[in-house]
Order: C-alpha cells, then sequence, then structure tokens
C-alpha cells in the first residue's frame, strides 16, 4: 500500500511539475507574442539629449487606442509614434514605403507632430534600413512625406496659414504666458488651435531663453482648451539679439511653445509649430527658405523652404538613444 501511495505521488509531482513547466512556457510564448519593438529618438538634433525626444513604436498588427494611450503615457514623452504596416500580408519595414502613422501625447492623439513624423522616419531609415528614399505616411493629417537627404530627414507638411487675433480675447493667456516681455503682434492659427505670439524687435534671445516657463494650471484655469491649444512665443532673429548658432549663422527666428492642453509644459522642438510659424515669418521676412532655432532648455534647429502649393519642407537630423522591446 505505502509503495502505491509513493508511485502515486511521484506521478502527481512529475504531472505538477510538467504544469508548471507548460504554463512558463505558454506565459513566455504569450509575452514574446505580446510584445512591441520601441525606440527612444531625439529628433532635429545631431547630438544626443537635445532636440525633442518622441517614442517610436512598430506595429505588425493594430492594437487598440486604449493601448496606444497607456504607452504613451508610460513613455511619459510628448509625442508617441506608432508606425503601423499597411498591410499584414507582404508588408515589410525594410521594403515597404506607405505606412500608417498615429500619434499620442501623455493625454491623448493629436492630429499632427512633426518630431515624432522624424522620428519614425529615422527609425524606419536608420534601425530597419528601409530601402526607399520616400516614405509616405497616412495620418489625420493627410499623407505626409518623408525624404532621406545627405543634410538630414526633410518633412513634407501642411503649411498653416494665420489670421490676426483680436488680442482682448487672449490677453490673460498671453500674459500668463510672456508676463512683461513687451508684444509685437498676435495671430492664431483656427486648424490647428495655435496661439503666436510675437515678441518686440528689442527682445534678445537671452530674453527669450531666461523667460519663466508659464505655469501650467494657471493656464489651463484660464483656457479651457476651446480655443487654444498651443502658444507659440517667437521673435525676429538678428545679430544684435544673439540670434546667431555655434557657426556665426544667423537664424530668421526663434521661439518656444507651450501646450498644457496636451499634457506638454513646454515642448522641446516643435514641427507642426513650425508648419504655422513658417507661414508667419515667410510672409514677414519676404523670403522662402528660413533657418530657425526653437530654444527650449534642449533646443533644436530647423532648416524650412515654404512651398507654393501651401506645403512646407521642414529639415532636421535625428540620433537613436534606446531600442527596446515593451510587453503588452
Amino acid at each position: 500500500m505505502r509503495s502505491t501511495i509513493l508511485t502515486t505521488c511521484r506521478h502527481v509531482i512529475v504531472f505538477a511539475r510538467c504544469k508548471i513547466i507548460y504554463i512558463i512556457m505558454a506565459t513566455l510564448e504569450a509575452s514574446e507574442t505580446g510584445s512591441l519593438d520601441v525606440f527612444i529618438v531625439d529628433a532635429f538634433t545631431a547630438k544626443r539629449f537635445a532636440g525633442n525626444p518622441a517614442a517610436v513604436c512598430l506595429l505588425e498588427k493594430d492594437i487598440p487606442d486604449i493601448e496606444r494611450q497607456k504607452i504613451a503615457s508610460e513613455m511619459n514623452l510628448s509625442e508617441t509614434a506608432y508606425i503601423q504596416k499597411i498591410s499584414s500580408n507582404g508588408d515589410s519595414f525594410k521594403e515597404s514605403s506607405w505606412f500608417n502613422l498615429r500619434w499620442f501625447t501623455p493625454t491623448n492623439e493629436v492630429v499632427l507632430c512633426g518630431h515624432a513624423t522624424l522620428a519614425s522616419a529615422a527609425v524606419l531609415f536608420h534601425c530597419k534600413g528601409n530601402v526607399n528614399t520616400t516614405l509616405h505616411f497616412k495620418t489625420l493629417s493627410g499623407t505626409l512625406l518623408a525624404r532621406k537627404e545627405d543634410q538630414g530627414i526633410v518633412l513634407d507638411l501642411p503649411l498653416y496659414a494665420t489670421v490676426v487675433q483680436d488680442e482682448k480675447e487672449v490677453l490673460s493667456v498671453v500674459k500668463a504666458t510672456v508676463g512683461s516681455l513687451l508684444v509685437s503682434e498676435i495671430h492664431y492659427n483656427p486648424d490647428m488651435k495655435k496661439l503666436l505670439v510675437r515678441l518686440d524687435n528689442t527682445v534678445t534671445r537671452n530674453d527669450l531663453e531666461s523667460m519663466k516657463r508659464p505655469d501650467s494650471n494657471s493656464l489651463l484655469n484660464i483656457e479651457d482648451g476651446s480655443h487654444v491649444r498651443g502658444v507659440m512665443v517667437t521673435l525676429r532673429g538678428t545679430k544684435q539679439g544673439g540670434c546667431v548658432d555655434d557657426e556665426g549663422e544667423v537664424y530668421d527666428f526663434i521661439s518656444r511653445y507651450f501646450a498644457p492642453w496636451a499634457g506638454i509644459s513646454e515642448d522641446p522642438v516643435t514641427g507642426s509649430a513650425h508648419a504655422v510659424l513658417a507661414g508667419y515669418w515667410s510672409n514677414v521676412l519676404e523670403k522662402k527658405q528660413l533657418y530657425a532655432r526653437q530654444c527650449s532648455p534642449r533646443g533644436g534647429d530647423l532648416r524650412i523652404v515654404v512651398r507654393d502649393d501651401n506645403r512646407v519642407d521642414i529639415c532636421g537630423q535625428a540620433v537613436i538613444v534606446m531600442k527596446a522591446q515593451l510587453t503588452l
């Protein structure tokens, strides 16, 4: 009887061990199939830990929007981009030239993000070895193109025009943003709900960079986001005002950008903001080719060409700083 009991126990233990091993293997298999490649890319810079960081996720197949938002919140960067194959049959990140692209901040999806588009193109070109010179992204802002050129990656974005904004309607927002700095004029783009605040020509680069970052809660209390969802503070670049790069070239204009309505207190370098700024400064300066600097603490440079077809080319560099796998 004792021998029978011991034999039965051994069988139970062996069965239990096999079941545990099966569960572990099944868990590992689920983890492997439930993961995606994630990259952190510093956009609009040639140096690590500068420019604007974005997370880029490569999707073999669709995932729910709630999962996209949770991942973006986990990344906690100004934007997380999701590149998805148009078709799961035959498409590849190396061979294909068309992709779906969406962008999420830590709090919501946005209709356009320039720096995360640049970061996405950099991942495909530099990490996946994409063989095409031009990539097409289907987005909420239509089809966006990214071209690989010697000086960097050129984004083909919509050009957003501005209209003169009645100062009385946004005075509290402007004051809460720029404080005592002198304002020259205020413009507005209704498509992106971005406010353009041009500072007086007596204001210098040092003044703009030294300007205290506005309190996000104060801005959210003043404006609920129905009219304004981002504030661009900009001034004309001059040598006398200190608006020169390390090589001594003068910037045509410089700026900073604040968007607490999208969960971003200050964005380091913003492609979508320059799709608005480009048209304004092109009209003011009467030139199509522009050189810009976003003067956040991280900072970044942009080469811009305003085209006659209501599009704008924005050229920048990007640096891959991290590669990882995220388990779903």
